[in-house]
């Protein structure tokens, strides 16, 4: 805390002094801080300047309206003074206001005559608002009685003398520190009210500060006053580590270093501007950032030394940029190619806003305005003239509709791997850098990116640097069987990913076979069944996957968990557009194999992730266990064993005494079936299981390769479900008849798939022989004595020859399957970044 004898200033922009209670508001912080010495820095009432700007435009434009709208701001001001002041204080004020109003009648009748304003005669008219504000702050705050002690009102035109040159208002201290002596005594304890944005210069003609001037006013009578603090009274609570309106996650920077501020400043955040902080910088004041609506919290510190540990402060953009591009192999080992190309934009008042040159000198490429891309391009040609016609320079080139991303903290500099953190992050939202710039202090990595991918890339840079969640756009597709367990499971978990992980699973879209139901937010996953009934429209597939891949996400994810071959038939699109696909669904991986190619070959070109673990298995580490094997060197040979954990169940529960039919309905009403138990029974799901595993061992193999024994009796291949399970009965007999067979050998039946490694000579790929059946099998033999719904998946290798590997766990039911989809969910947040 600042000593009692210390000056402290308070600046209040325009959005805490709006209205009536905004002035309230302000008087009660005044009153509420413990320094005795006060300066209180006001700018003019929101909206104000523009409307005293606006008012000189339309005088230019020989527009009698400038009399209605100075009537306008009188009454709004009359309002004010009319609630806060008593009826006499009142009077007297509005009558100065009315003097005021008749001298910019004055001046603006003359404007309207020679149709031209001066650059003096604008800043004499936009100065009166913070006029009027201080004179109207400083009667009622000495009117409702201060504890504070007196209070004076300090003219900053009669202090603050600057001279404008060409990097602005340069402040001339020893007069404006002398004039600052004549009006305040130096042993004054109380309340100053001070005018901000305007001053004079050394004529002695009114003047301003400029944009943001009022902030700039706060740091002058900062150094002025030797003050030991700086508080800058905003409409938010602090600087903020990115736009919010693009960043809803954005959080509040505790502190900064007056580098790290500008820097900030500098690329477009909501900071002071940093101009305005060089007084303060170099009287080494502290300056606060507050919330004027709500005071009670800390705000951002800019200080010399701050005290936060976080290497990266912030990230910040600027968009509508061009790139221009001077390229050339006679520009390699020559002097003052540089010197020219800046010199000739420096002629036309252009400005550079980064810089960004390769080390073979081949090219030098920088940022401008994009609303000074064609005017530039130009030049520089102009400049290069001679060099473009002998070809010594090849190209100049204009590219627009570009953004800089802009990644500041002073704790970068020798800490490795945040630029990595960086570009892994852009590229795992598919979001393409068109130039690099980083300084020698390490302060600052600046990339230029598509303007349409800017809120994509600074989502997933934040994200990617953990200053927020990682929020990835999720579809759901199918809310059936499986899919209603996924989203069950991820309801019960989304809080903790949040909160533990910084993981946001946004569920944007859910898509059945007839509606849907979009959100923009996320839909509220603990009454999604509502939701889904209550607020859904016809299903479109388009329309659904148009909405979950958004620009301004950096990630987007669409979850099937439907057996449909349709929705399989997309992958390959969607992959290809950069969506990453979690799915339990058999049919894109056992499609034929000039799609399964295509699908991988998108998927590898946009680098997109693609996990499918859930499609042998359910939950269990099947794909993944032999794709661990293969990537390591081992050969497999073969692979065997109980793939469906719906045949697992009817042969564990049929011993003859219920009928086979009647097993069937009972497993399809738990779930354990497809659909259509016909999937399970024609051997199809099993041969889809084999194919999949067939190709992550590098075989090309065919569904049609596949020999199938299938268990759906003869003439019941078509038809309805309902059909089906109405007819199914009178085949039980066979089915019996075989169980007995098997049991007059001492053997049990189960359905086996098995896949066995062939090379055959000079072929380019290893081929197979796949079969699927049902076999009898000792009753000793490992796939004779599992639980009810086991998968069990043997494992031949180079390694495991002697004892094969063997995986077994569940591998049927909606529960198992929704758990493994979710786990490669998760895996996915971590290829993408998330810390788990």
């Amino acid at each position: 805390m600042p000593n009692s004898a210390s000056w402290v200033v308070h600046k209040f922009g325009g959005s805490s002094v709006a209205d009536a209670s905004c002035f309230r508001r302000v008087a009660a912080i005044i009153d509420s801080l413990p320094a005795a010495r006060v300066g209180v820095v006001l700018s003019a009432c929101k909206g104000v300047t523009d409307a005293l700007l606006g008012l000189v435009a339309l005088a230019e434009r020989q527009d009698d309206r400038y009399r209605v709208e100075l009537s306008g701001l009188r009454s709004r001001h009359a309002e004010i003074a009319e609630t806060l002041l008593s009826p006499e204080s009142a009077r007297l004020y509005l009558a100065g206001f009315d003097r005021d109003c008749h001298d910019l009648e004055g001046i603006l009748h003359t404007v309207k005559l020679t149709r031209a304003a001066a650059r003096n005669v604008s800043d004499l008219i936009a100065g009166y608002g913070e006029i009027w504000s201080t004179k109207l702050f400083h009667r009622f705050y000495e009117e409702r009685g201060s504890r504070r002690g007196p209070v004076q009102w300090i003219d900053a035109r009669r202090v603050v003398v600057v001279e404008w040159g060409p990097l602005g208002p340069g402040v001339q201290w020893a007069r404006s520190r002398a004039s600052l002596s004549d009006l305040v005594d130096r042993d004054f304890k109380g309340t100053l009210i001070i005018t901000g944005f305007v001053a004079s210069d050394p004529r002695g003609v009114q003047t301003t500060l400029g944009r943001n001037g009022s902030d700039f006013s706060a740091s002058i009578f900062g150094a002025l006053l030797d003050a030991a603090e700086i508080h800058i009274w905003t409409d938010v609570d602090g600087v903020l580590s990115a736009d919010p309106r693009r960043v809803p996650d954005a959080t509040v920077i505790d502190s900064l270093s007056y580098s790290e501020a500008m820097e900030l400043a500098y690329f477009g955040a909501k900071v002071i501007h940093p101009q305005t902080m060089a007084p303060a910088v170099g009287g080494a004041i502290p300056i606060w950032i507050r919330n004027t609506f709500a005071p009670q919290k800390a705000g951002t510190l800019i200080c010399a030394q701050p005290t936060s540990k976080l290497p990266v402060k912030g990230i910040a953009s600027v968009e509508q940029v061009a790139l221009i591009n001077l390229e050339g192999a006679g520009m390699i080992g020559v002097p003052g190619t540089a010197h020219r190309l800046f010199g000739a934009l420096r002629e036309e008042g252009i400005s550079v806003i980064l810089l960004s040159k390769g080390s073979s000198e081949h090219s030098i490429c920088c940022a401008i305005p994009q609303e000074q891309g064609e005017r530039a391009a130009a030049v520089v040609r102009q400049a290069f003239d001679r060099e473009l016609k002998e070809g010594q320079i090849q190209r100049v080139e204009i590219d627009p509709d570009l953004a800089i991303l802009a990644i500041v903290g002073d704790g970068m500099a020798g800490t490795p791997g945040v630029a990595a953190k960086v570009f892994n992050s852009l590229g795992a939202a598919s979001v393409n850098v068109r130039a690099i710039a980083q300084g020698a202090s390490e302060r600052n990595i600046s990339v230029v990116v598509d303007g349409k991918s800017a809120t994509r890339a600074l989502r997933a840079v934040h994200a990617g640097l953990y200053l927020s969640p990682h929020t990835i756009s999720l579809g759901v597709i199918g809310p059936g069987t499986v899919g209603r367990v996924f989203l069950d499971q991820l309801a019960s978990q989304s809080t903790r990913l949040r909160e533990q992980f910084k993981i946001d699973l946004r569920v944007r879209g859910i898509l059945g076979s007839r509606r849907m139901v979009l959100s923009e937010t996320g839909i509220a996953l603990e009454r999604w069944r509502q939701e889904y009934e209550e607020r859904a429209v016809p299903a479109d597939l388009d329309r659904f996957v148009e909405h979950v891949r958004v620009d301004y996400l950096p990630h987007s994810v669409v979850i099937d968990c439907t057996a449909s071959a349709d929705v399989a038939g997309r992958y390959a699109a969607w992959l290809g557009d950069g969506m990453h696909i979690v799915t339990p669904n058999k049919k894109a991986n056992s499609a034929d194999l000039a799609y399964y190619r295509a699908m991988h070959e998108a998927r590898r070109a946009s680098g997109a992730h693609y996990l499918y673990e859930a499609t042998v298995g359910a939950g269990l580490p099947v794909v993944h266990t032999l794709r661990d094997l293969r990537e390591t060197g081992d050969e497999i040979t073969s692979v065997e064993g109980i793939f469906s954990g719906t045949l697992a169940y009817l042969f564990n529960i049929y011993d003859g005494r219920t009928a086979f039919s009647d097993i069937v309905r009972d497993a399809r009403q738990r779930g354990y079936t497809e659909p259509d138990p016909r999937d399970d029974l024609s051997g199809m799901d099993v041969a889809r299981k084999l194919i999949i595993l067939g190709r992550e061992m590098g075989l090309e193999l065919e569904l049609t390769d596949v020999k199938v024994e299938s268990l759906v009796p003869a003439g019941l291949e078509t038809g309805s479900i309902e059909e089906f399970m109405r007819r199914l009965p009178r085949h039980d007999a066979a089915m019996r008849e075989r169980l007995e067979a098997a049991r007059g050998r001492d053997k049990v039946l189960r359905y086996v798939g098995r896949l066995t490694r062939q090379r055959a000579a000079g072929a380019r790929a290893p081929s197979g022989v796949a079969t699927v059946g049902l076999v009898e099998l000792e009753a000793k033999h490992p796939f004779a004595n599992i639980a009810l719904t086991d998968n069990v998946v043997r494992f031949a290798t180079s390694r495991y020859c002697d004892n094969p590997l063997i995986v077994q766990g569940p591998g049927a039911g909606p529960e198992v399957t929704a758990g493994g989809v979710f786990a490669d969910l998760l895996r996915l947040c971590a290829y993408l970044g998330a810390r788990l």
